[in-house]
């Protein structure tokens, strides 16, 4: 995807062509989005690509710019997934479920951890799993970040979905009193698969980092992050403030200290902290004080977070450079500190709502950088 390089000189020419080509894509398919499903589509996503043109479209809106395709690939486009068979699609997909006391996972309690069949991605530890005797298998925990809820289409149930690709799970239900977390994940099995505690622990360990950074609305800066290899999993919540257990609705005050970010998780091995920290700034006005576009105050500060010497001695020398091109950089550099998970419907906010960032667009700052070293 976008292998070839395509240079927009003029962001007004751009934009006309996505304009004139949108119903036509749109009439094609629908696109994948969480919630959604693939419409039969392996790699492309097709609202992801839309996006992605009126991105650069908006990049290239400055005197004499060239922007490049391969400036900003969303590599989660990329991502290939399991060839499903009919009865698969139509639970996975299309959101059906299959029947009571049939799966092959109602009855097993074998240490190790279910996947997502769809894409992989781990969903529940075998240590969650409990007996209801409801027909379907019942977790009382998901992996953190791993399960996505969305008010289903009947109105009253809620949906579970895989937050990695949006298949479709089952429903999760509260207030039961099956267990001590009164939580009841009812999970089709037949969207999931499993690996067992031996084979999990025979797979490469994959080394983690961790970063953060703080640019205005959280639900934006979170939206580039996810789209880049590399990027294991990313949380958005508060840090730099002197209030414990902050709610969305304290922060809001503007009295608690504490500063919008998003928590990174990333493979060092295809990512580094230098080219997070660049999408960082290449993705907000850093010469605004206190604010982010429309978002005013404190919590929208541009702050970057080190966890290390590194990290600290890296974003000093990005923002060095940046001075040199001539800007008045306000991005705070400062060491981390406790970082507060901010609510469960801020998560994941625009793969949930199908919409785009309103205050983070990407432009090219720095030495363009190749797609296939980020994509490596």
């Amino acid at each position: 995807m976008f292998r070839n390089r395509r240079w927009f000189k003029e962001g007004a020419a751009a934009l006309v062509v996505v304009l004139a080509i949108l119903p036509v894509l749109q009439a094609a398919s629908p696109g994948r989005r969480a919630g959604s499903g693939p419409a039969q589509m392996d790699v492309v996503v097709l609202d992801d690509f839309l996006a992605a043109i009126v991105v650069m479209a908006a990049a290239s809106n400055r005197p004499g710019a060239d922007v490049a395709m391969d400036d900003m690939t969303l590599y989660r486009g990329q991502e290939m997934y399991k060839k499903l068979t009919p009865q698969e699609e139509r639970v996975i997909l299309h959101k059906g479920t299959e029947a009571p006391f049939s799966g092959k996972y109602n009855e097993h309690f074998e240490k190790g951890v279910y996947a997502c069949r769809q894409c992989g991605a781990e969903l529940f530890e075998s240590s969650s799993k409990f007996r209801s005797e409801c027909g379907w298998p019942s977790f009382d925990e998901q992996i953190p970040g791993a399960v996505t809820w969305q008010r289903d289409r009947d109105g009253r149930r809620t949906e579970v979905l895989c937050a990695n690709c949006g298949a479709h799970l089952g429903h999760v239900f509260l207030g039961e009193g099956f267990t001590p977390k009164n939580t009841r994940y009812c999970v089709n099995s037949i969207s999931m698969d499993f690996t067992s505690a031996e084979q999990r622990s025979a797979q490469p360990k994959v080394h983690t980092e961790r970063a953060i950074f703080a640019s205005g609305c959280f639900w934006g800066t979170e939206y580039y992050m996810q789209r880049i290899a590399g990027v294991i999993s990313t949380t958005v919540g508060f840090t730099g403030g002197h209030v414990d257990h902050p709610t969305y609705k304290q922060v809001c005050t503007n009295t608690t200290g504490h500063a919008e970010a998003v928590e990174v998780l990333y493979d060092p091995s295809k990512i580094s902290y230098e080219q997070l920290a660049k999408l960082f700034f290449e993705t907000h006005d850093f010469t605004q004080l206190n604010r982010q576009g429309p978002d005013i105050g404190t919590q929208y500060r541009s702050a970057i977070f080190y966890v290390n010497d590194e990290q600290k001695q890296i974003a000093e020398r990005l923002v060095q450079t940046l001075r040199d091109k001539g800007y008045d950089v306000k991005t705070e550099i400062t060491p981390a500190g406790k970082f507060w998970p901010a609510e469960e419907y801020h998560q994941d906010y625009y793969d949930k709502t199908h919409k785009t960032p309103y205050c983070h667009v990407y432009r090219p700052i720095f030495e363009p950088q190749r797609a296939e070293a980020i994509n490596s």
